[in-house]
């Protein structure tokens, strides 16, 4: 259905609010960035309302990582909804094809059959002449032919309709890949974070197995943003993410939550060991030293805090998430680039970053 909000006179006072709020805030004029505050002005989704008033509420700034999460929360379902129908409509297509080259190819075939049984009735008149001989092999031949025609023709549409088919179920494996995946970094995004961890909650609770949380976040990445840039920013949180996806386990699920927040799924892990595996991560990425690509220039050490938490039997995932990211906030407000476990352990860590 068409919104008259963005018809005549009163859509183009909306797409210039929309533009003028993006000129407020100093963010990119991007085709996503437009599709969420237009959504935000119409009141389509009363959950992305909800969720930039909370941010602008903060008074905090709202940046190009804040959009962009936004884009992916509320958006990319919608991009993979409409593909699937897309792809789902193609594929009906090839489907209603060929069973088309089917019906027809039994019709040949009926018609063959029929064929054969007069002239074995007409085999089986002992008083046939040869003129009559000879119609009847040039009957049998003539259906034979167009028999193996069409078996020819319905062997070559079946073979098409087979690879056209391979070809959708490959572009749905990909849309769906894309949908539930972080452009930036490659690893899960927000959506499939979220439906992963209320997986490993009911297999936790039907296995009676151990399921841990981490949460990082990467230290003063705003006034490091700031001094370096959004593009340099951005390669910051791609080595993190790296260096996340490099140390997590076959079986754990490493996800940008947002910004420059990710989340690692533990499931089968005790909480004593997911923070061994945190503070792993910690420690490499404290001792690399980052070169900035475009110009060579040494970045220097980048850190990042954590905060874990242990899965209790009949909680929400909200619930444990809340706790770990409990844990974060003490290990920033202890000195940061340290692993803080919901048990009351002591911080672990080798050294604090200012």
């Amino acid at each position: 259905m068409l919104n008259t909000q963005l018809v005549g006179a009163e859509g183009q006072v909306l797409g210039h609010r929309t533009v003028d709020e993006m000129g407020r805030h100093e963010l990119p004029v991007s085709p996503q960035n437009y599709e969420v505050w237009l959504s935000y002005f119409t009141h389509s989704s009363p959950d992305l309302r909800a969720a930039v008033d909370k941010l602008i509420s903060s008074g905090k700034t709202v940046t190009a990582l804040d959009m962009e999460e936004l884009y992916e929360r509320f958006f990319s379902t919608t991009h993979l909804s409409t593909q699937v129908m897309e792809t789902g409509s193609r594929i009906a297509h090839e489907i209603a094809d060929a069973l088309d080259a089917l019906k027809k190819a039994g019709a040949t075939t009926e018609r063959y059959g029929a064929t054969l049984n007069v002239a074995a009735d007409s085999l089986s008149n002992a008083a046939i002449d040869g003129d009559a001989l000879k119609r009847l092999i040039n009957v049998l031949a003539g259906a034979t032919t167009e028999m193996s025609k069409q078996n020819s023709s319905l062997s070559t549409k079946l073979a098409q309709s087979s690879v056209e088919m391979e070809k959708l179920r490959t572009s749905l494996r990909q849309a769906r890949a894309e949908a539930l995946t972080d452009a930036l970094t490659g690893v899960a995004n927000r959506k499939l974070f979220d439906e992963t961890l209320r997986l490993r909650k009911e297999e936790a609770d039907s296995e009676k197995t151990e399921l841990s949380l981490i949460l990082a976040d990467i230290d003063h990445f705003k006034s490091f943003n700031d001094t370096w840039g959004h593009q340099t920013g951005d390669q910051v949180i791609r080595f993190v993410a790296s260096a996340l996806a490099k140390f997590a386990l076959p079986d754990h699920l490493v996800a940008r939550y947002g910004g420059e927040e990710f989340a690692v799924i533990m499931p089968r892990t005790p909480l004593k060991e997911a923070g061994r595996i945190a503070d792993q991560i910690r420690s490499a990425i404290e001792a690399k030293r980052l070169v900035r690509r475009s110009t060579n220039e040494t970045i220097g050490a980048v850190t990042v805090s954590f905060g874990g938490a242990l899965y209790a039997s009949g909680e929400t995932p909200s619930q444990i998430v809340a706790r770990a990211d409990e844990c974060l906030y003490l290990s920033k407000r202890t000195g940061r680039n340290r692993v803080t476990l919901e048990n009351a352990l002591p911080p672990m860590s080798a050294s604090n970053a200012a």
